[in-house]
């Protein structure tokens, strides 16, 4: 019997209340009211969709009308087993289609863009060459030292597309013979400045190298498209791309996946297990690569989640998406470029085409300070520190800490920065606040003070 997984699921625009001014699609928390230390409320801007971005209310609504029929995932005789089985292969099938994946690639659901490298370092063959960029995030900058005999290469940060591609292209024409791959980001998580992807996957398959795409930032602000970048494999993150359920994706090659060992050892990865005459236990595993490497019970709902963001920013169309972010960018540039104190972060030059993510420092502030007071004073939410991609934003920042902050992690001292970010969800209105908020805190300071509690800034309980 075939069971209808649209049965159970709402119309997409079920249950969606009007959404915020020039923002393409609504997401959760738009109407959240903020207390400020200085009295009152304002509605919260959410300026940090870097980290996490907010629920599509499509992906809510989509959730909250599967939960219902939520039942265990194959193998089960029920109806809802069974539909939910069907919506969670169907879900894998909508983001291979979203991702433009190959007839032969395969889709394996993971927990987070982390989760998907580990698990690639884990299949790596003996002796891999991996190459990757300092200016990674720690999620694909570290996983391949724990890779059984990987050789890691790092390479230092380029200060061009054109310099990333050679400094590529020269490190792989002087490796020896052996398996290798290439790790390089599509969007950087603290410029949000763009990589130059299909160059660098020509020039690793030029030197028969393999080459995997952290497409954490990419995806929720551009199309990705496997075949059409020529990458072997793509990850990303559910709660980047508005699903946060905890979910994320490996998509690309299978050889190297059926290959490994199981990334976990449990139940569903197993085709059988036996108890041999000496005591020991005997597993053989499964062949496919999502089933082999998806031990445990799989979390459908996130599975789902990804995919309903997947249909959801596919149907709202990336041209009209990328037309919204870049008149976000343009204020937002326009804005600190008012701001004398500024210095906005760059590896390419401030004309490099950028996502929704900018890093900046103000001079005479502590970077942690100036988070505080926007978010205490103005119910404005950005990041503050070094993005979990230390070595990019020290070389972006120009050395080493020497003096701690005033008020600020004592780890990272003063030697960090403020990240803005935004997304689908974004109204101008909030760009525009918090380009205001800044520049009033520049010119006149915090009108509450702040002290460090547990690593963090936080505001003193009275001013």
């Amino acid at each position: 019997m075939t069971f209808s997984v649209t049965t159970p699921v709402a119309p997409s625009d079920a249950a969606a209340s009007p959404e915020p001014a020039a923002a393409p699609l609504p997401v959760l928390g738009r109407d959240v009211s903020v207390p400020l230390v200085t009295g009152g409320e304002v509605t919260y801007a959410a300026l940090d969709y870097a980290a996490s971005a907010p629920a599509l209310q499509r992906v809510w609504d989509d959730v909250a009308a599967y939960a219902p029929y939520y039942g265990s995932v194959h193998r089960g005789a029920g109806y809802l087993s069974q539909l939910s089985t069907e919506l969670f292969e169907q879900s894998r099938a909508t983001v291979a289609g979203f991702l433009g994946c190959r007839p032969t690639d395969e889709v394996v659901f993971t927990r987070s863009t982390t989760d998907s490298l580990n698990l690639l370092a884990a299949a790596l063959p003996a002796g891999t060459q991996v190459f990757v960029f300092e200016t990674e995030h720690h999620a694909a900058l570290l996983p391949w030292q724990r890779a059984r005999d990987a050789q890691v290469t790092f390479l230092p940060a380029p200060h061009t597309p054109e310099q990333a591609v050679a400094a590529l292209d020269v490190a792989l024409h002087g490796a020896p013979k052996g398996p290798k791959l290439v790790c390089v980001t599509g969007a950087s998580n603290v410029t949000g400045e763009l990589w130059p992807v299909r160059r660098l996957a020509a020039a690793a398959h030029r030197h028969g190298a393999r080459i995997v795409l952290d497409a954490a930032q990419l995806a929720p602000h551009r199309p990705v498209d496997i075949a059409e970048l020529d990458v072997d494999w793509v990850a990303f993150s559910g709660h980047k791309l508005y699903a946060p359920f905890g979910a994320g994706v490996l998509a690309g090659r299978a050889d190297w996946l059926r290959d490994a060992e199981p990334y976990l050892a449990g139940g569903g990865a197993t085709r059988s297990v036996v108890r041999r005459p000496d005591g020991q236990v005997d597993a053989e595993w499964q062949q496919g690569a999502a089933a082999r490497h998806e031990a445990g019970s799989p979390n459908v709902i996130g599975a789902y989640a990804v995919a309903a963001a997947c249909k959801a920013l596919t149907e709202a169309g990336f041209d009209r998406l990328v037309e919204h972010e870049e008149r976000l960018l343009a204020l937002l540039r326009d804005g600190l470029a008012a701001i004398p104190e500024v210095r906005v972060l760059s590896l390419f030059g401030a004309d490099a085409d950028r996502v929704g993510v900018l890093s900046f420092v103000v001079q005479g502030w502590n970077s942690s300070h100036l988070a505080a007071a926007l978010s205490a004073e103005y119910g404005i939410g950005v990041r503050d520190g070094l993005f979990c991609a230390h070595p990019l934003v020290r070389h972006l920042l120009g050395g080493e800490p020497e003096d701690p902050g005033a008020c600020g992690s004592p780890e990272e001292l003063s030697f960090n920065a403020v990240r803005v970010s935004f997304g689908v969800g974004t109204p101008p209105e909030h760009v525009l606040r918090f380009v205001r908020a800044l520049g009033t805190l520049v010119r006149e300071g915090a009108s509450w003070t702040y002290h460090t509690e547990n690593g963090r800034c936080v505001p003193s309980p009275s001013a």
